[in-house]
């Protein structure tokens, strides 16, 4: 069986949303970061750098959550991809965790990056339901956690993007969000 690592208040949640989505059965090991459990010698094995998330997959071993997201859906999605949708995805998965991650999070960074962000994520998901048109993929659940992270973690005023406003909120009420990202949070 997948094992996921984490911790409590950690991206492990967002691998989690998606193990959820794609219905993988998976044993989710929580690790004491401030004991010390993800720099213990037998977490190092798995990830060199000590931090989480991480998965085993039988005699695979991955961390980095964009990487973990990218491999779930090659693994268990449910349809094979072109090369083209691989591409279009991991542009999607990189783009959440490094330009939009940053760009939100980072404040120094905030006012400047994120009206340009959200105006551009705005448009597209007001012309459909989803970042690569009507089917869910990992690029939501990369993107989708970053934006529900923003009313969670910053209370910032989002009313100029009434359309991403509505795709957090579809997020939020997925199912597999709210065992994993929801729960978390509780």
């Amino acid at each position: 069986m997948l094992k996921l690592y984490g911790s409590t208040f950690s991206r492990a949640s967002i691998v989690q949303w998606y193990l959820e989505e794609l219905e993988v059965p998976y044993e989710f090991v929580l690790l004491d970061m401030k004991a010390g459990e993800h720099l213990q010698p037998e977490y190092l094995a798995i990830n060199p750098i000590g931090k989480v998330p991480a998965i085993v997959d039988g005699d695979f071993q991955l961390w980095e959550s964009g990487a973990i997201l990218l491999y779930l859906a090659e693994k268990y999605g449910n349809k094979p991809l072109s090369l083209e949708e691989r591409a279009i995805i991991s542009q999607w998965v990189l783009f959440g965790n490094s330009s939009l991650a940053t760009g939100i999070f980072v404040e120094a960074n905030r006012e400047r990056e994120m009206p340009r962000l959200l105006t551009s994520l705005d448009e597209i998901l007001g012309q459909q339901p989803f970042l690569l048109g009507n089917e869910f993929t990992a690029a939501d659940v990369a993107v989708g956690s970053i934006l529900a992270y923003i009313p969670i973690m910053l209370k910032l005023d989002l009313s100029a993007y009434p359309a991403m406003l509505k795709y957090i909120q579809q997020m939020s009420e997925r199912p597999a969000f709210q065992k994993s990202i929801s729960a978390g949070r509780s």
